[in-house]
């Protein structure tokens, strides 16, 4: 029998809000049976706009009656909106109410807000962010995604040890191969950091494959790929501005004249092929890793889709626990190097 998981949901954040975030929820309740989801946040419009679901208890609504605007300072939101629709789904987190939590909203302040609520995990420094990235054979994992700008060779190391045990866990790759990303692949290349991390992990227990480059990382190489938060964060916001323009370009290409339209309509098939595999809706849901609870990063744009599948992740690790198995794993490393 599958295992009950309750979700709670920041119901005011993102772009869309509850414009987004309820009819996502919604939907994701007509598929998934064992789920039960928690819409957090001004509970008279709630009511209203959710009106007669029919989904019995599987579907609840607690007040909040603050919002955490998507520009606001990360410090003011933790100080300020202890009552806001983002710290209350969090508590519900830590006061196991929900297995999971699921936001749209404020990054900075999502990270910030979870780290002081949930706290870290035992010798884990620093919360990362992962995502799944579209590649030739399937997806990469990546970290960090931008939570962390500076990071020492012991947080890659971190890093790779949580994005392992993820991958593991919701990918079901029982050995997961580990890249850390540089500038070549040649072992002299790299600042201090990234060599001495490549140290640590070439003599860790991990599946580690050595350095990867930036093109690599959609090649399929490496299952996991490492890196500190800002090269990943500028590696991942290249690569969708890069999926947009090829976009427009094709947009652009297949309407010149008739002719070009038609061949439109005759690779059409092709094209939504491609379109599907590479939507970054369906690899929405970016885990912060690191806490001792779950929480997912929903892109700020997302539409039902993308948000449904940001709630779809947040199932697959509660049910996994997460958690528990990256604190599990980072104490065997620990006993591994005092051996």
């Amino acid at each position: 029998m599958t295992k009950a998981v309750t979700i709670s949901l920041d119901a005011m954040g993102g772009d869309g809000g509850i414009d987004v975030v309820i009819p996502a929820a919604l939907d994701y309740l007509k598929h998934d049976k064992e789920t039960s989801l928690i819409l957090v946040g001004q509970e008279a419009l709630l009511k209203e706009r959710v009106g007669s679901h029919g989904f019995g208890d599987r579907l609840k609504i607690h007040h909040a009656s603050q919002e955490v605007a998507m520009d606001e300072l990360p410090s003011k939101a933790l100080r300020g909106k202890k009552d806001s629709s983002m710290r209350v789904a969090i508590n519900l987190v830590k006061e196991g109410v929900a297995d999971a939590c699921v936001s749209a909203g404020n990054t900075g302040a999502l990270m910030a807000t979870s780290r002081f609520v949930l706290k870290m995990l035992p010798n884990v420094d620093r919360p990362a962010i992962i995502s799944a990235l579209p590649c030739i054979e399937g997806q990469t994992y990546m970290l960090d995604l931008g939570a962390n700008v500076d990071c020492t060779a012991e947080h890659l190391f971190q890093f790779a040890v949580m994005g392992s045990e993820l991958v593991s866990a919701v990918a079901d790759i029982p050995n997961p191969r580990i890249g850390l990303l540089n500038i070549g692949q040649e072992e002299i290349k790299g600042n201090e950091q990234v060599k001495s991390a490549h140290e640590l992990l070439a003599a860790s227990s991990l599946n580690y494959v050595g350095y990867v480059e930036g093109d690599d990382v959609y090649k399929g190489g490496a299952d996991v790929v490492v890196s500190d938060g800002f090269v990943g964060n500028v590696a991942l916001k290249s690569s969708e501005g890069v999926a947009k323009m090829i976009s427009h370009f094709m947009k652009e290409g297949f309407s010149k004249n008739w002719l070009t339209k038609l061949a439109g309509l005759i690779a059409m098939p092709v094209l939504r092929s491609l379109r599907r595999r590479i939507d970054p809706r369906r690899y929405n849901g970016a885990s912060l890793l690191g806490l001792r609870g779950i929480v997912i990063k929903s892109h700020g744009g997302a539409d039902e889709l993308a948000f449904a599948n940001a709630i779809s992740r947040a199932r697959k690790e509660a049910l996994t626990d997460v958690p528990s198995r990256i604190k599990a794993q980072v104490e065997a490393h620990l006993r591994r190097e005092s051996e």
